[in-house]
């Protein structure tokens, strides 16, 4: 199994990215409409990256903590969507949500290069 330790950095950084994604909800439940609306699919996407993650390292396998982790990149990949709409669509201001996206996608690349790791772990060497 993985150790936890690789991880720690991971834990804090997504969870710190929850946190703001809760304050940026708050945000936009005080919108009325369509903002409520995406709000909550970001909050459901967004807090989920780091529920992933945390879940990973109770995993039963090597190959359950992988998936834990694609889980958490799908959710991540999902979260950076929503803002990317919520900017684009000029429902928010990019000052305000650019630097929650920028956190979305280095927290996408961290995932991805610790999943491909351990995958090259996982391979029997030949």
């Amino acid at each position: 199994m993985v150790s936890s330790n690789n991880f720690v950095s991971i834990n804090d950084r997504t969870k710190n990215f929850a946190i703001r994604i809760i304050k940026a909800c708050s945000f936009l439940d005080d919108k009325p409409g369509v903002c409520r609306t995406l709000g909550k699919q970001l909050l459901r996407s967004g807090t989920s990256i780091g529920a992933n993650v945390r879940e990973a390292q109770s995993a039963e396998s090597n190959a359950d903590f992988i998936h834990k982790l694609q889980i958490s990149l799908k959710e991540c990949r999902e979260t950076q969507y929503w803002i990317e709409i919520l900017i684009e669509s000029e429902t928010v201001h990019l000052t305000k949500f650019n630097s929650l996206l920028q956190e979305a996608n280095e927290i996408g690349k961290i995932l991805v290069v610790s999943i491909n790791k351990l995958k090259l772990k996982q391979k029997p060497k030949s």
